[in-house]
């Protein structure tokens, strides 16, 4: 007599014998995420940056919108740079915007430092990013010009290691890799946390290793005649994924986009669950918008939802409990190297990696379930192919006029 292995009868053991293939193939690919991440931070940012380099003058713009947890660590960071030269460039939209009591401590903090506040309301076209840093431009002191998200953390050789990346021959755009710090140790954070550092930043590498130079838009440096050649921020403001639009602007000229030596962190702020799923819903909307295919094969660096799948297909086969055993060890192995490259402590314990796994399963069904997306408040239908939408106001949000609006950074 043969033992039943599944309840789903013949059918349900070939497809659990495919999933356990799709884990298998996760496990390659985890493999090889965390080799190149370690790769990188032994020849990357370990690497010692020339001493004796004519480094060139440079404005940081860092737009702001409101406060949020870790943000005065988060930009004093970028006060604290070892670099000669420097201007940094904080810019809001809102005369009552709590972030600018902030910017005067941090005038107050480092006296020294040329740190200017821009206070202006112009719109320009939807992408209020993009219009928030039209406005402080103007401000910009010198001609290489690094765009840096709010909540990203940075060494004191951040801006070094920018501008050495940038002097290369035929380098047009500079960003960087980016770890995740949650905020605090609550659960929601912690899941993002690990999102971020086990799929996001070994899969930004592995792009690159297939030959895609992505910008990133936690960091975004050029040079100011570049972006004048590419035709302004004007150009990037109708779009969702301004960072994936500048990086195609600047490809479009024949220049290519470096990744510098340097791994900052984006703080990681989410409220609870329910903010954690909608935030990067948000994300995979917008992803899946400029790179549907991309994103759907990224389903593959989820290996423990797929040996977790095969077990639920073929409950009673060993070969599915013992590849689940497999794939949950060589997981937590991966995932503790890029953890030490990181420089952090594992946001997640090894018992909580398969429900990393299905939540972010869970993401990808309804990344491609839906268009809308909730941002501040909004919701945005995303277009195809990545231009802006149309809105309409949340129903827990204060009521306004329907209006456009632009998706932010995939992370925040």
């Amino acid at each position: 007599m043969t033992l039943q292995t599944s309840p789903f009868g013949a059918f349900g053991t070939t497809l659990g014998i495919a999933a356990d293939l799709l884990a298998g193939l996760g496990c390659v690919q985890a493999a090889v995420g965390a080799v190149l991440v370690w790769r990188f931070g032994r020849a990357g940012f370990r690497r010692s940056v020339p001493e004796t380099q004519s480094w060139p003058a440079v404005t940081v713009l860092k737009p702001l919108h409101g406060d949020e947890p870790l943000l005065e660590q988060a930009l004093a960071s970028a006060c604290a740079q070892d670099y000669p030269e420097f201007q940094i460039v904080f810019g809001v939209q809102d005369p009552a915007d709590p972030a600018i009591a902030l910017v005067h401590r941090l005038q107050a903090r480092f006296p020294s430092l040329a740190l200017d506040l821009v206070i202006d309301p112009t719109p320009h076209g939807a992408n209020r990013k993009i219009g928030n840093l039209i406005n402080m431009l103007p401000a910009a002191r010198h001609d290489v010009l690094v765009v840096s998200d709010s909540d990203i953390h940075s060494e004191p050789d951040y801006l070094r290691r920018v501008a050495d990346a940038l002097s290369r021959p035929g380098v047009g755009l500079v960003t960087t890799l980016y770890g995740g710090r949650p905020a605090t140790g609550t659960l929601s954070r912690r899941l993002a946390a690990a999102q971020v550092n086990h799929n996001f930043l070994p899969g930004v590498l592995m792009s690159r290793l297939l030959g895609r130079q992505d910008c990133l838009g936690a960091t975004m440096a050029l040079r100011r005649e570049t972006l004048e050649a590419i035709g302004g921020l004007e150009r990037l403001s109708p779009h969702i994924a301004d960072d994936s639009a500048l990086g195609q602007a600047v490809r479009g000229i024949g220049q290519s986009i470096a990744i510098a030596g340097s791994l900052t962190r984006t703080t990681i702020s989410d409220l609870g669950l329910r903010d954690m799923v909608r935030h990067e819903l948000r994300w995979g909307r917008t992803v899946r918008s400029v790179e549907p295919l991309g994103y759907a094969l990224s389903a593959i660096q989820l290996p423990l939802f797929w040996a977790c799948l095969a077990v639920l297909l073929a409950p009673a086969a060993l070969w599915s409990w013992s590849m689940l055993a497999l794939v949950w060890a060589w997981r937590v192995a991966t995932t503790r190297t890029i953890d030490q490259v990181v420089g952090r402590e594992s946001p997640l314990p090894m018992l909580l990696l398969p429900l990393r796994d299905w939540v972010s399963a869970a993401v990808m069904v309804g990344s491609f379930a839906g268009r809308r997306v909730d941002w501040r408040g909004h919701v945005l239908d995303l277009p195809q192919r990545g231009l802006v939408g149309r809105s309409a106001p949340h129903p827990g949000a204060a009521s306004e006029p329907v209006k456009t609006l632009a998706m932010p950074e995939p992370v925040d």
